[in-house]
């Protein structure tokens, strides 16, 4: 392999790294504003997290994968979604917003 080539690859894992650090650093500082405003303003927002990119994730990003797991355990994130799951999974979920919204809309109305 070039030397080059080398370098790139070694610079594009690093970047990729990076990306992923920045979105699970993120993600878990969206989920601890989340806890706090339901602490102290009465107001939950549910928190999903959608992954995707096999190679990215397993191969370059597996330890962040942990990361993740301990969001979800100490509930920073409501659920965590893999790849095509998304598509089987979020059907069910809007079902559930739809139901809160009507909840929340009836308990404004008593």
């Amino acid at each position: 392999m070039p030397v080059h080539s080398r370098v790139c690859q070694r610079d594009c894992n690093f970047a990729v790294g990076s990306r992923i650090a920045d979105g699970v650093y993120e993600s878990l500082l969206d989920g601890m504003e989340l806890e706090e405003l339901r602490e102290h303003e009465d107001i939950d927002v549910k928190h999903y997290l959608m992954v995707d990119a096999y190679d990215t994730w397993w191969n370059m990003g597996r330890s962040y994968l942990c990361r993740i797991v301990d969001m979800l355990h100490m509930g920073y994130v409501d659920e965590v979604l893999f790849g095509s799951e998304v598509v089987d999974r979020l059907p069910a979920i809007v079902k559930e917003w739809i139901s809160l919204a009507k909840q929340r809309e009836d308990s404004l109305k008593t």
